[in-house]
C-alpha cells in the first residue's frame, strides 16, 4: 500500500507534544509492515538539515487565494525507520511561513497566520506526489493543522497522479485545538464563500479548520476507542459533537504504541541501573537515585511521579486540591513539568513547604522523566480528558503502577485494581471515576494499601510490565482504517 502521511511535526525533525511522536513511529512501523510510507511536512527553522542530511530539491508552487506562493522540497529519511524498506521524508521550505523561532507560538501567542501558512502548506502538500510521479493510495492527515487536505482533495480537482483521489484519513489528536482564526481569514483558504456556513468550515463566526477533516474525510479516527466515544458527547465534543455523531460509522479509536527500543528498562541509557520482569534489582538502585537527586530522604515510603504539562487539562489542578492531604500519607512525590504560571507558581509553594515530602522541577528534562518512571513506584495521571496519553504506556512497562482517571485511553490501557482483576492477576493500574481532589486521594489511599502487600503489588508489577502497546499493533490497525477508506473511497 502507498500512504502519504501528512503531519505539522515529525520526531525527530520538529517537536511540541505526542503528535510527533506518532508521526515519526506509526510511519516507520508500516513501513516495517512492508508499506510504502512518504512523510511530508514543514521544514522550520528549528530542523538541522546537516544533522539529517536533508537536501533541497525543486520548488513547488501552489496557488493560494489567487496568487502563486513557492516552497522548496528537501529530501531526507526517516532515522528511526527500518533499512531494508526506508521511509523517504519530504519537508516543505518556505521562509516567511516557517522561517520562525516556534512552530505554531512564540512566548505563549499563538502566530496570527497560523491559518494561511498551514493551508499553504496542506495545498503544497498535495503537490509534492505529483513532483515525486508517485500515487498514494491513502492520504493520512492529523490534525487541525493539516485537516484542510481532504477538502482540498475533493474541490481542487485531480491533485495527484493516478486515476482517481485518494482516500483520506484524518487523525484527531486532541480535539480542543482547532485552529480557530477570525472570519476574515477565510478567504485566503481559496475557497467558495459557501464553505463558510455552520454546515462547514464555520465555528461560531470563526473559520474552524479542523471541521474540513471532520466533515470531508473518507476515514477519521481518535487515539484510542473511549476518546472517539466521548467527542461525541456535549462534556468532550468542544461544541463539535454534532458533526462526529453524523460521521459516528466512519469514526474509530486506534491506540497510540509505544517505541520500546526508547521506553524500556532493560535498555534505557538514561537510568542509573537496568532492570527488566524478572530481575527489579534495578528498579529499587533507580528509586534510591531519584531521592537523592530530588533531595528526598532515601527511604522505603511509596515514591509517586508525575510528569505532565502543568494544565489544568492534566488535572494539576486536582493535585493542589489534595495536596495537604496528600501529604499527610506516608509517601513522596516527584512533578516534572512546566506550563500555567499559577500553577507553576502553586506547586513551588508548595514544594517548599513539605522538602521533605515534595519535589518540583520546572522544566522538560527527557532524561529525567526516565528516571523518573524507572524509579517512582506510581504514576499518578488524573487527566479531566485525555484522547490517548503515553506517560501511562511509559509507567507500564517500567512497573510503575499508574493512578488514573477513567477516561480517553487511560480508560483503554489500564486494567483497574478491582476485587476480581486483583484475584485473577490482570490488574495494572488504579482508576477512578470523578475529577476531584477527593476522588484523587482515594485513589492514592487505594494504591497504597496495594503497595503494602507486597504479593498483590509484584502481580500487578508483572502485569503492567507484560502490557504490550507496541506500534506494530497499532499499525495493523491503521492499516485496517486505510483499506476501508480506500474501500469507501471506490478504488
Amino acid at each position: 500500500m502507498r500512504i502519504l502521511f501528512v503531519s505539522s511535526e515529525v520526531a525527530p525533525f520538529a517537536k511540541t507534544g505526542g503528535l510527533a511522536d506518532v508521526s515519526g513511529a506509526l510511519p516507520a512501523a508500516l513501513a516495517r509492515l512492508g508499506h510504502d510510507v512518504k512523510i511530508v511536512m514543514p521544514k522550520y527553522a528549528a530542523v538541522d538539515d546537516r544533522r539529517w542530511m536533508l537536501t533541497a530539491g525543486r520548488d513547488i508552487a501552489v496557488t493560494v487565494a489567487g496568487r502563486d506562493v513557492r516552497f522548496t522540497l528537501w529530501s531526507g529519511r526517516l532515522p528511526d525507520g527500518p533499512p531494508g524498506n526506508p521511509v523517504d521524508c519530504y519537508l516543505l521550505g518556505h521562509d516567511r511561513f516557517f522561517g520562525r523561532a516556534g512552530l505554531y507560538q512564540e512566548k505563549g501567542r499563538d502566530y496570527p497566520d497560523n491559518l494561511e501558512r498551514f493551508s499553504a502548506f496542506s495545498r503544497a502538500a498535495m503537490a509534492v506526489p505529483q513532483a515525486l510521479s508517485w500515487s498514494p493510495d491513502v492520504v493520512h492527515a492529523n490534525d487541525w493543522q493539516t485537516a484542510l487536505i481532504p477538502l482540498y482533495l475533493r474541490t481542487a480537482g485531480r491533485q495527484m497522479p493516478g486515476d482517481a483521489a485518494p482516500a483520506t484519513l484524518f487523525t484527531i489528536h486532541n480535539l480542543a485545538y482547532m485552529g480557530l482564526s477570525p472570519a476574515d481569514g477565510f478567504p485566503l483558504l481559496g475557497l467558495p464563500p459557501s464553505y463558510f456556513t455552520p454546515e462547514t468550515l464555520e465555528f461560531y463566526g470563526q473559520v474552524n479548520p479542523l471541521k474540513a477533516g471532520l466533515l470531508f474525510s473518507t476515514v477519521l479516527n481518535t487515539v484510542s476507542p473511549t476518546y472517539s466515544r466521548e467527542i461525541q458527547t456535549p462534556e468532550f465534543g468542544c461544541g463539535l459533537e454534532g458533526v462526529l455523531q453524523l460521521r459516528r460509522r466512519d469514526l474509530f479509536g486506534v491506540i497510540n504504541g509505544v517505541d520500546y527500543a526508547q521506553w524500556s528498562p532493560s535498555r534505557d541509557p538514561h537510568l542509573p541501573a537496568r532492570y527488566d520482569a524478572e530481575d527489579l534489582e534495578g528498579k529499587r538502585v533507580c528509586k534510591r537515585a531519584l531521592q537523592k537527586a530530588c533531595g528526598l530522604p532515601t527511604k522505603a515510603a511509596p515514591l509517586l511521579g508525575m510528569i505532565t504539562r502543568l494544565t489544568a487539562q492534566k488535572g494539576v489542578d486536582l493535585v493542589l486540591d489534595a495536596l495537604e492531604e496528600l501529604m499527610q500519607l506516608e509517601l513522596q512525590l516527584v512533578i516534572l513539568g512546566s506550563g500555567e504560571p499559577q500553577l507553576e507558581q502553586a506547586l513551588q509553594r508548595a514544594a517548599e513547604r513539605y522538602p521533605t515530602k515534595l519535589s518540583v522541577r520546572l522544566a522538560f528534562d527527557e532524561p529525567f522523566a526516565h528516571r523518573i518512571e524507572a524509579g517512582a513506584d506510581g504514576y499518578l495521571m488524573p487527566s479531566k480528558y485525555e484522547p490517548c496519553g503515553l506517560n501511562q504506556l511509559y509507567s507500564l512497562r517500567y512497573g510503575t503502577i499508574p493512578i488514573a482517571r477513567r477516561t480517553g485511553g487511560l480508560a483503554d490501557t489500564i486494567i483497574d485494581a478491582t476485587p476480581s482483576h486483583l484475584a485473577a492477576g490482570t490488574a495494572t493500574g488504579v482508576l477512578f471515576e470523578t475529577a476531584s481532589g477527593h476522588e484523587l486521594l482515594t485513589a492514592v489511599r487505594l494504591t497504597l494499601g496495594l503497595y503494602h502487600q507486597r504479593a498483590v503489588w509484584s502481580r500487578m508489577i508483572q502485569a503492567a510490565m507484560a502490557a504490550d502497546f507496541s506500534w506494530e499493533r497499532s499499525a495493523r490497525e491503521y492499516v485496517a482504517l486505510y483499506e476501508r477508506a480506500i474501500k469507501a473511497a471506490g478504488q
